[in-house]
């Protein structure tokens, strides 16, 4: 039985850590997690991951030849002359 809830909370781990749950739903995960120890290292494990991805990694560039092509082909050509200083 024990191993149902960790598998639910597994399927679900990914919207629990990015607050994308329901306010019922974290709650049963978080009484899950009170009593399972192998879940919390789980999740912690996920958001530390998380976390260092964060702090590691520089913010994207897209050149600009590839964001005007972009924009172009999503028809948001005003917006992207808008959006220049």
């Amino acid at each position: 039985m024990e191993h149902e809830k960790c598998s639910r909370l597994l399927a679900s781990l990914s919207d629990y850590v990015d607050n994308n749950l329901g306010e019922n739903l974290c709650a049963e995960i978080e009484r899950h997690l009170a009593g399972c120890e192998n879940c919390r290292i789980v999740v912690d494990t996920l958001q530390k991951t998380i976390y260092l991805y964060h702090q590691t990694s520089p913010e994207p560039k897209v050149p600009d030849d590839v964001r005007q092509r972009l924009y172009h082909s999503l028809e948001l050509d005003d917006f992207l002359k808008a959006s220049r200083p």
